[in-house]
């Protein structure tokens, strides 16, 4: 069995393996979403979007279920911290996520074209609205959370849901959207055919050029104007964990710093950028194949996001002594351990259906199909 200080690394990159797989299989479904009043024009488009996602949404909310799991078990201090501290933005992003199977299964009960419109624009809204908070978390996570412990260990949260609509929040709230855009509108490129396509491609380019721009001014920001956090004093990276015990220093440029002690870390924004700018080209040529060059970009916004904030989970703006890093909020090393048997076992079974599921359902949804009625479309 690895020892603890392996098991804890394995886990952050575990965790961002499920992160990352939630992006791509769940971003394409929240993209969609948010395509959906614009790039279907009439009813019958609007079904064909609808059903390019529909036998899949479900599944791919596993990535979500999972990452939720993982942070519950393996980061139970992270866990309660954020869900503490970001509980009404939490409660956003799942009405959010409960509104498209809403959405989905009632505007089809009836034939009224203002209580189909009604339901299409609550199925935006349960692309965006989730869209726009996941980016906007992530942002803070770079500015810092106000929170501390007390000497129980008791976790005290000092902002509130305003608070975290900071500008540079927002910024990323704005990267998060225009990504999930550009996602939804690769996948729409490759099963849908048609003007739906078509509008799908041009959109779809048009927010990838978009997201490079958008990371760029990201990326000066943080090196420019942000400040980020380091841990100054020797750690312990096998101890049992306990936040406090440290010296962490706030200061510009501190971000950047994991990328000049391990080169190959800029691995993550260059794809995000190349995968973009790729994705940009395919589809604006019709290209079929837009969606994968658009995961590369979506794995490499993330993965920045972890390279960056490593070794750190959720740093603390009002004490950042008492920051959540990968050294000082895991559970157990037994806990982990089991918990690793169980993803070696697991996951291989997830990743093999999933690519089942989806070469059986390979091929685009076709107007003509919807207009048949067969009894399987929405």
């Amino acid at each position: 069995m690895f020892d603890y200080a392996t098991l804890r690394f394995i886990w952050w990159a575990l965790l961002g393996v499920l992160l990352v797989g939630f992006a791509i299989f769940d971003g394409f479904d929240l993209g969609v979403a948010m395509l959906h009043p614009f790039v279907a024009k009439k009813d019958v488009e609007r079904r064909v979007l609808i059903n390019t996602i529909g036998p899949v949404w479900e599944g791919n909310q596993v990535w979500f279920i999972l990452g939720g799991g993982a942070v519950l078990a393996a980061w139970p201090p992270l866990y309660a911290a954020s869900f503490s501290g970001f509980y009404l933005a939490m409660l956003l992003v799942l009405l959010g996520l409960i509104l498209r199977p809403v959405a989905i299964t009632f505007r089809s009960k009836r034939d009224d074209p203002r209580w189909r419109a009604t339901w299409d624009w609550l199925f935006f809204v349960s692309g965006a609205l989730p869209s726009l908070l996941f980016g906007v978390a992530f942002g803070n996570l770079l500015l810092g959370v106000p929170f501390h412990f007390d000497q129980a260990l008791r976790f005290q949260y000092e902002g509130g849901l305003l608070g975290l609509l900071r500008p540079f929040a927002l910024l990323c709230g704005l990267v998060s959207v225009t990504m999930l855009i550009m996602q939804g509108s690769a996948w729409l490129a490759g099963k849908s055919e048609g003007e739906i396509a078509a509008r799908a491609q041009r959109i779809g380019a048009l927010a990838a050029l978009t997201l490079v721009m958008l990371l760029l001014v990201a990326g000066l920001w943080i090196a420019t104007s942000i400040e980020g956090y380091r841990i100054e004093s020797q750690m312990d990276f096998s101890a049992p964990s306990n936040p406090f015990g440290k010296d962490v220093v706030v200061g510009a440029g501190s971000w950047l710093l994991n990328y000049a002690r391990h080169p190959l870390a800029a691995l993550a924004p260059l794809a995000a950028l190349l995968g973009a700018l790729g994705s940009s080209i395919l589809l604006a040529t019709g290209s079929r194949f837009a969606i994968l060059s658009s995961s590369v970009s979506v794995a490499g916004v993330v993965t920045t996001a972890g390279f960056s904030l490593f070794p750190f989970l959720m740093p603390s703006s009002s004490h950042p002594g008492q920051s959540l890093t990968v050294w000082d909020a895991s559970s157990s090393q037994m806990t982990l351990g089991l918990m690793l048997v169980a993803a070696v076992f697991f996951l291989p079974i997830i990743l093999a259906y999933t690519s089942w599921v989806y070469w059986v359902l390979r091929g685009a949804v076709t107007e003509a199909a919807i207009q048949k009625g067969d009894d399987h479309f929405y």
